[in-house]
């Protein structure tokens, strides 16, 4: 609530949160939508969103207030028909939350998923031209809330929408996790005859940095190219000139805020838009190519019962053997080339949890190293404590998975098979771009 004088001259000028209103004082006239006065601060500052997107705080004390125009009941939830026209290709839009299927209700001053296919549609009019969209919500949750029952539900969803004809599939998803569900529909979704991206936004609709509707637009001009993979679109550089399309086992979010958060590891991005062209620079060439006459499978048989945990000094032996009273496979991400402590020079002091790792391997749960380091690859022929892992039975060797992918993989996996032998053999076998060959210099 404002204070009492400053809602008075609200109220005189007929002006309520939501309405274009200006604001004069000290000879400056400033125009923006009004605000609703937030719980903490000044509740004489009136709170203005500018057309640049930024709010602003105005001292009321001595300013004038002007309405401008009347906020229009409903605008912010607008659908619109949605005109099909000829020629150009059908792009299918799921919605499944995150920050980039939101809309901003000035009304109130606060964002919301969008709850439907309308408004998806209506919030990014750049994409309008570039293809035929229809959208529909699956979801609306925050990408940390997702489980593998919510993957398996999207892989689903994707296949139907490819099945009824779709030319490319777009995504829209929280970015915290999003790695993690790109990874799981690069295995359950096989020879893909037509792209999948996924994409989201690290800045909200409402703020003047937002990135939705570049990453939206690249993300659709992805989804009419030519590169049938499950990929992720997002920011390239912290400028509004490209965005990276990431194949979907390659790529981990690196920032927690910034907006070209998100970068390909030990691989290069399959290919870089340009947004004010709108072209695609490929940069790789391994990658499916479109062919519609090529039928998806669609394979989500997961076993969620898989745990990641990071290697670390100190790390209790007790910790480990509880893991398998919780987990039918376990992933560890382990120091430099993948290793955990096994104490071979039998230091006093140490707690080697090799002991326990093999108590797990021996009652049939599998366990798969990653790097920590992200960067790299495993390799347990250098030192003794890598000998010793791989003599226990630790899958992974020369492997340059990144540790969720690992994970997500050991789902997959498990879901298909629990004999440990096939279970070592399908983990160590490239599937779906998740193990490279070889190991190469990327440059940023």
């Amino acid at each position: 609530m404002y204070s009492e004088r400053a809602q008075r001259a609200l109220d005189a000028a007929g002006a309520t949160p939501g309405d274009m209103i200006a604001v004069a004082k000290a000879g400056e006239r400033t125009e923006g939508l009004l605000m609703p006065r937030s719980s903490l601060g000044d509740r004489d500052c009136l709170v203005v969103k500018l057309k640049s997107g930024y709010n602003l705080g105005i001292d009321f004390a001595g300013a004038k207030v002007e309405l401008v125009e009347k906020h229009k009941p409903g605008a912010a939830r607008a659908g619109g028909e949605v005109v099909m026209e000829k020629g150009l290709p059908n792009i299918s839009i799921l919605g499944c939350g995150g920050t980039i299927a939101s809309r901003v209700d000035y009304k109130i001053g606060a964002v919301f998923p969008a709850t439907s296919p309308g408004e998806l549609l209506t919030s990014f009019p750049e994409i309008r031209g570039l293809a035929n969209f229809k959208a529909r919500i699956l979801f609306s949750l925050l990408s940390e809330d997702m489980t593998p029952a919510h993957w398996q539900a999207i892989a689903k969803e994707v296949a139907k929408e490819i099945e009824g004809g779709a030319d490319g599939v777009i995504l829209m998803h929280g970015t915290d996790a999003m790695g993690y569900t790109a990874a799981a529909l690069s295995f359950m979704l096989r020879d893909l005859p037509v792209p999948v991206v996924m994409v989201g936004a690290q800045r909200s609709s409402d703020r003047g940095s937002s990135d939705n509707q570049m990453n939206m637009v690249c993300a659709a001009l992805a989804a009419k190219s030519d590169i049938a993979e499950v990929m992720l679109c997002m920011h390239g550089t912290m400028n509004d000139d490209y965005c990276l399309l990431h194949q979907g086992t390659r790529v981990r979010k690196m920032h927690s805020s910034r907006r070209d958060a998100f970068r390909s590891v030990n691989a290069k991005p399959l290919a870089k838009i340009d947004y004010a062209a709108k072209k695609i620079e490929i940069l790789r060439t391994d990658y499916r190519k479109r062919d519609k006459k090529r039928k998806p499978v669609l394979d989500d048989k997961m076993n969620p019962n898989v745990g990641l945990i990071y290697s670390h000094p100190g790390m209790k032996p007790e910790f480990v053997k509880r893991l398998g009273e919780l987990y039918e496979g376990i992933v560890i991400a382990g120091t430099g080339l993948g290793h955990v402590s096994t104490n071979p020079q039998g230091d006093k002091l140490s707690m080697p949890v090799i002991g326990a790792v093999k108590e797990l391997i021996a009652k049939g749960i599998p366990v798969v190293m990653a790097p920590q380091t992200l960067y790299g690859r495993i390799n347990m022929g250098v030192y003794s404590a890598g000998v010793l892992e791989k003599e226990a039975g630790i899958i992974g060797d020369y492997c340059d998975w990144l540790p969720e992918t690992a994970m997500v993989k050991l789902m997959w996996v498990l879901g298909h098979t629990k004999e440990m032998k096939a279970v070592k053999e399908e983990m160590e076998r490239n599937l779906a771009g998740e193990i490279g060959a070889r190991s190469e210099v990327i440059e940023e």
